[in-house]
C-alpha cells in the first residue's frame, strides 16, 4: 500500500505546485493587500454616508474574501490528503484508498477551475454581462435558431451557477425569437462569455420546410460588461438619446400590458438601441435601459482598442455567411466547430444543452 500512496503523493505535490502558480496568476497577495485597505476604509468614520461607495466596497470585500478563502481551502486540502494517507498507512487501512482518490479528483477539478480564472486578465472580466441575441435573415428558421441559442446560453449559465435576468424579448411571427436581451450575474460572467460575441451559424434540415431541405441560418450575439457602480466612466448626454415608451408585449400580468411601462432608448451617436419591458414600472425599465446602454457603449470603447470601430460594426451587422465565429451542423453529420480556435465537438445535443466549457476555455487560452 505504501507504493500505491507514493503515486498519490506525487499527484498531490503536482497539484500543490500548480496552486502556487495559480496563486501568483491570481495575484492573491495583491488581493490580500486590497482587502486590508478596504477593511480600513470600511472602519473609517463616515463610511456609510456615501451609500453608493459603501455598497461597492462591501461587495468587493465579500468577493475578495470568498476568492482568498477558496484558494486557501484548496491549499489546505493538499495537506488534508497527505494526513489521510499517513493515517491509512499507519493503520494499514485499504478502505481509505477510495476516499483519497475521491478527494484528489475533487481537488484536481477545483484547481483546474481556479486555473482558468488566471486567464481572466481583461479590465472588466470580473463584471456581470448583458447578452443580446438577434435573428439574422431567414424569417422563421433564423428566429427559431435564436430561440435555440437563448436556451443554450441559459443552460450554460445555470451550469456555471450564474443568475439570469430577462430584460427584453421580441417573439417571432410564427415561432422562435426575433431578439432577446438578458443579464448574467456571477463571478467573471463577462470574462467567460465575452468570447461568445459574434455570428453563430446553423445548418440543419428545417422543420419549417415541407420539402425537408437543408437550411443555413444565422443569429448574432452581443456581449457587453456591466459597470459595477454607476460612476462617470461612461458619460451619456441625454440630449443624444431618444426615449420611447410602449405597452409591454411579454408576460407580467394585466398591469404590465395595460400601461406604457416598457422603455426603448435610441442613442443617436452610436446607433445603439436598447429596450426593457420586464421591470415593474417605467422608472425601473428606464434605469435598466440606461444601464444596458452604458454597458454597450463600454463594450464598444474596449473593442476600439483592438480594432477600428468600422470593423466592429461590420462584424455585428453582417449576420450572414462568412462572418460566423462558430458553426452548428445537425445534417448531414453532427459537429460544432469554432472557426477562431479550431475547437470541435461532435456531441451537438450536449452543446445545445449548455456544454460550452471546451469552447470557452479554448478561446481564453488562445487569447
Amino acid at each position: 500500500m505504501i507504493l500505491e500512496f507514493e503515486k498519490y503523493r506525487a499527484d498531490v505535490e503536482l497539484l500543490r505546485n500548480k496552486l502556487v502558480d495559480v496563486g501568483e496568476g491570481l495575484h492573491i497577495h495583491l488581493m490580500e493587500q486590497e482587502l486590508t485597505e478596504l477593511h480600513e476604509e470600511q472602519n473609517a468614520p463616515g463610511f456609510w454616508d456615501n451609500l453608493e461607495r459603501s455598497t461597492h466596497v462591501t461587495r468587493r470585500i465579500s468577493h475578495l474574501e470568498n476568492k482568498i478563502k477558496h484558494y486557501e481551502s484548496l491549499v489546505a486540502n493538499c495537506d488534508d490528503i497527505d494526513v489521510m494517507m499517513e493515517l491509512a498507512e499507519e493503520e494499514d487501512d485499504h478502505s481509505m484508498i477510495a476516499e483519497v482518490e475521491a478527494m484528489l479528483d475533487e481537488l484536481r477539478k477545483h484547481t483546474e477551475e481556479l486555473e482558468l480564472e488566471t486567464l481572466m486578465r481583461g479590465k472588466y472580466d470580473d463584471n456581470d454581462a448583458i447578452l443580446s441575441l438577434h435573428a439574422g435573415a431567414g424569417g422563421t428558421e433564423a428566429q427559431d435558431w435564436t430561440s435555440m441559442l437563448y436556451r443554450m446560453y441559459t443552460r450554460y449559465c445555470e451550469r456555471m451557477g450564474f443568475t439570469i435576468k430577462l430584460l427584453d424579448i421580441l417573439e417571432g411571427d410564427e415561432a422562435g425569437l426575433k431578439s432577446v436581451s438578458f443579464e448574467i450575474s456571477g463571478d467573471h460572467a463577462y470574462g467567460y462569455l465575452r468570447g461568445e460575441k459574434g455570428v453563430h451559424r446553423l445548418v440543419r434540415i428545417s422543420p419549417f420546410d415541407a420539402n425537408a431541405r437543408r437550411q443555413t441560418s444565422f443569429a448574432s450575439l452581443d456581449v457587453a460588461p456591466i459597470l459595477e457602480t454607476d460612476d462617470s466612466e461612461i458619460e451619456i448626454d441625454m440630449k443624444d438619446v431618444r426615449v420611447d415608451t410602449y405597452h409591454s408585449s411579454g408576460a407580467g400580468g394585466q398591469n404590465v400590458n395595460k400601461t406604457s411601462s416598457a422603455v426603448r432608448m435610441t442613442h443617436f451617436p452610436s446607433g445603439i438601441v436598447v429596450a426593457c419591458q420586464t421591470e415593474r414600472d417605467q422608472v425601473q425599465n428606464r434605469a435598466t435601459c440606461l444601464r444596458m446602454l452604458k454597458a454597450k457603449l463600454l463594450e464598444i470603447r474596449e473593442r476600439e482598442r483592438e480594432q477600428e470601430m468600422a470593423d466592429i460594426k461590420g462584424e455585428m451587422k453582417k449576420i450572414e455567411w462568412g462572418s460566423q465565429i462558430r458553426s452548428y451542423v445537425f445534417q448531414p453529420y453532427t459537429m460544432v466547430k469554432d472557426h477562431r480556435t479550431g475547437y470541435e465537438m461532435g456531441a451537438i445535443n450536449d452543446v445545445m444543452d449548455g456544454a460550452l466549457d471546451g469552447f470557452v476555455v479554448s478561446y481564453l487560452k488562445m487569447q
